[in-house]
């Protein structure tokens, strides 16, 4: 599995913003009020998405944690699971990419809807769906760090040659 790549990401998100900004030109005025419940709902994700990440990088790389039980000691963590970093980093880049796929969505609501903020329904949606944005955007970057933490570490010999290999 190859790493999500930033690019791919952003460009997903324009391609969905255009198609439904395209879409709600003509069906807006049929569809309900949007609900305000995919806000909280995307920013537990992304916390736990966060929290995941910085716990297994963590524990790849070893380093110590900051609890009062493993200061005294400096106890290097538990290792984790080989099958379960494949499992998170799957994870992560599913997430990336459905994340963006809500906020090109979003994005193209909120669009549609910059130029009818005089009227109660659409101000509210135009609200609802630039939070759901942001909240989206957010998953992707917390997605995008799960993914990062779940890439192993190179030898301290691969980043020497490395550095020789691009100096020449």
């Amino acid at each position: 599995m190859k790493p999500s790549r930033p690019l791919f990401l952003v460009a997903l998100v324009v391609v969905v913003a255009v198609v439904t900004w395209a879409v709600l030109r003509s069906a807006y005025v049929s569809l309900p009020p949007l609900p305000w419940t995919a806000v909280p709902t995307l920013l537990l994700l992304a916390l736990g998405e966060g929290f995941s990440g910085w716990n297994v990088l963590r524990r790849i790389r070893r380093k110590p944690g900051k609890t009062r039980v493993q200061e005294a000691g400096r106890k290097s963590p538990k290792p984790i699971e080989p099958m379960a970093v494949a499992r998170l980093a799957a994870l992560g880049k599913a997430s990336a990419h459905t994340a963006a796929l809500i906020a090109g969505v979003f994005g193209g609501f909120a669009v549609n809807l910059a130029s009818e903020l005089d009227k109660p329904t659409p101000r509210h949606d135009f609200f609802v769906s630039g939070a759901t944005f942001l909240a989206a955007v957010v998953l992707v970057a917390a997605a995008f760090f799960l993914e990062y933490a779940c890439r192993v570490p190179k030898d301290p010999d691969e980043e020497e040659r490395d550095h020789r290999a691009s100096r020449a």
